[in-house]
């Protein structure tokens, strides 16, 4: 399954907001330094779909606020 993130680095709290199928908006408390805050999202993205951090692969925008990522379930 691909999914579409948005994410919002720097954020008070973690959250994520589902805008529709396949597209999600994303708070993290991390910093975009070193990979921290794209490590976050697979972290609250697994959360959120309920499967290992193993089955979430990032595909697309590793330094970009928008990423594609691609979900095992």
């Amino acid at each position: 399954m691909l999914v579409r993130v948005k994410v919002f680095s720097g954020a008070k709290k973690t959250k994520t907001v589902k805008i529709n199928d396949g597209r999600f908006e994303v708070h993290v408390k991390a910093k975009p330094i070193r990979g921290l805050a794209n490590r976050e999202v697979v972290e609250v993205l697994a959360e959120h779909f309920k499967v290992p951090l193993e089955n979430i692969r990032l595909l697309r925008g590793f330094k970009r606020r928008n990423k594609l990522f691609d979900v095992l379930l």
